[in-house]
């Protein structure tokens, strides 16, 4: 229902320099000296560069307004007062042989969209197209022959992997289910499987706790890729190891993706992380997808105000060490509930630039660019936002959001999975193609 791990919050993102899970990490700072462990980015340099975007588009994933609510029950009866929106009409697509990051701060969403995609909830609605096969609609036998291609890597290396079975046991489990190999070959293929993640084969009769954190993680790669999987659901799968293990288990990620040909789906809080293996990211606040795009736009130039306050929370070692400190974006308030989200826009409580009808009408997930779509009335860069909402002629109302007769009928907005050819340009506030 929601993710229970360390994440982005507001503690986060008024003193990120305190932060030692959002990369680089900063031992201390005293005045001009700064003591600097070692970084994500110099722990991956000289072994693998950056995942690039397949040069065709192929999605091997659309998700079109995924919804999961979890009822609230009480009394006797167990009668339903409310539901939790965990996940509230998300649209994305994964390419064949991509990754998509997501990422937010705690309670977004993101484990609960990666657990519908693997079927671990049966979402409200929506729709989850795999390779032409609607996932949502699927019984638990016709999914069987389907959980081959999507596979889930856990967060915690520590409770996904059974203390009580082997090695052995785990990876050859799901070999066994579904008759990927006879019988009598499975300790063979398990001894592969180690082998390709950087294990010693001969460990297969070693038990979990037998192993190191960043071991036991590899066993957990190795069990989702016993099937060879097309997708696997990566939620948080480095979060619990320090940061020269996250660049091996990474770049194991790499390697595996590009021997394999396997889509991620990579949920995480490190935002050098995604950068580093994710060409595509999506930001998600209380259940919804608030801007996405590829690797560059959404870096360089984010348009969403939570966006940006999300990345003014990564402390930039290297400034620091010259005197020089980025300006950081304090968000005040709490994360509404999402059993009561706000009205319009959720971000409108905590967002430094909400108006009057931020709090009437739902912002579109409106494309700006050649990939790049946000969700906002006042889209922009960092102190570039518009004064008057981008939006309220496309969606036939005012700039208070009220009804607009004179506005004629609301000009058709795709909101769905994907990107158009053409899109709204911010510049000229009217539609075009490049």
């Amino acid at each position: 229902m929601s993710d229970q791990n360390p994440s982005i919050d507001d503690e986060n993102l008024t003193s990120p320099a305190d932060r030692s899970d959002i990369t680089p990490a900063v031992d201390a700072i005293d005045g001009s000296n700064v003591i600097v462990e070692q970084t994500f980015a110099e722990a991956v340099a000289g072994s693998h560069g950056i995942s690039e975007a397949p040069a065709t588009d192929d999605a091997v994933l659309r998700v079109e307004n995924l919804k999961m609510y979890f009822p609230i029950k009480s009394g006797i009866l167990r009668r339903t007062i409310g539901q939790v929106q965990a996940v509230d009409g998300v649209s994305f697509a994964v390419q064949r042989g991509s990754s998509l990051g997501l990422v937010g701060e705690s309670g977004c969403g993101k484990s609960t969209t990666g657990r519908l995609i693997t079927r671990l909830y049966k979402p409200t609605g929506g729709e989850m197209q795999f390779e032409g096969q609607d996932l949502a609609k699927m019984s638990n036998r016709a999914l069987k022959p389907l959980r081959r291609d999507v596979q889930m890597i856990f967060q915690d290396p520590y409770t996904s992997l059974n203390p009580r079975h082997t090695v052995g046991s785990i990876i050859g489990t799901p070999l066994q289910v579904h008759n990927v190999v006879p019988r009598k070959q499975v300790l063979k293929r398990v001894q592969e499987l180690l082998e390709v993640v950087g294990l010693n084969p001969e460990h297969f009769n070693r038990y979990p706790n037998e192993f190191s954190g960043g071991q036991r993680q590899r066993i957990g790669i190795a069990r989702a890729l016993a099937l060879q999987p097309k997708l696997m659901v990566a939620d948080e799968p480095v979060s619990a190891l320090d940061v020269s293990i996250q660049a091996q288990v990474v770049n194991l990620l790499q390697d595996i993706q590009k021997e394999f040909d396997v889509a991620f789906l990579f949920i995480a809080h490190d935002l050098a992380v995604v950068h580093h293996f994710c060409p595509e990211v999506a930001v998600m606040y209380l259940g919804k997808i608030v801007e996405i795009g590829d690797r560059e736009s959404i870096y360089r130039a984010p348009q969403h105000p939570y966006t940006q306050a999300l990345l003014s929370a990564v402390p930039d070692v290297r400034q620091a060490a010259v005197g020089g400190r980025r300006e950081r974006i304090q968000l005040e308030g709490d994360v509404p509930s999402p059993i009561n989200p706000p009205s319009g826009c959720r971000f409108r409580t905590r967002c430094p630039i909400a108006k009057e009808i931020c709090a009437r009408v739902e912002p579109p997930l409106l494309q700006t660019g050649a990939k790049h779509k946000v969700a906002c009335h006042f889209p922009g860069e960092l102190g570039k936002h518009p004064e008057q909402p981008l939006t309220a002629r496309l969606l036939g109302v005012d700039d208070q959001g009220h009804p607009d007769p004179g506005a004629g009928p609301a000009q058709h907005i795709d909101t769905g999975s994907g990107y158009a050819d053409t899109w709204f340009d911010l510049d000229t506030r009217s539609f075009g193609r490049a």
